[in-house]
């Protein structure tokens, strides 16, 4: 499983041109199922997301974690972080999970967030969405549940 996690000021998500889901403070995370992914992998990404500490505190230095900011995430499913570019330049989505699995997936680690005492809004799986974001920094982070 993979996450790309961006700290925003404000995120929208729009799918043909209407508002689905919008935050203000926090992250909006990119989240790839892998084939074989299990839940193993689910709660060791998930935790990890709960427990950056990527916003600053009142010294500048980034020490504090989304539930002290009292921020929000944007979880959107992304296929497309499995895409495997080696030895082409059209990329293979063949390790990408299949849809039925990966939607599961997916709202599982929203679900394992909100538990967490985190507010999640969602994307639409599958659907052609149109994001507009301001990020904070920029700051943003790659998870590997491999490299965890």
């Amino acid at each position: 499983m993979k996450a790309v996690i961006q700290r925003v000021l404000k995120a929208e998500l729009k799918v043909n041109n209407k508002l689905i889901s919008e935050i203000d403070k926090g992250f909006i995370v990119f989240l790839g199922v892998e084939e074989g992914d299990s839940e193993k992998e689910l709660v060791k990404i998930a935790t990890k997301i709960s427990k950056l500490r990527i916003f600053e505190d009142i010294n500048g230095k980034m020490h504090l974690g989304i539930k002290e900011v009292n921020g929000e995430i944007l979880l959107v499913s992304q296929f497309t972080l499995l895409g495997d570019c080696k030895g082409c330049n059209r990329p293979s989505f063949i390790k990408a999970e299949k849809p039925e699995k990966a939607n599961s997936m997916y709202q599982s680690v929203g679900k394992f967030l909100e538990n967490e005492q985190i507010k999640v809004k969602y994307g639409v799986f599958g659907a052609d969405m149109k994001i507009n974001v301001l990020n904070d920094g920029p700051v943003t982070i790659i998870l590997d549940s491999e490299k965890l």
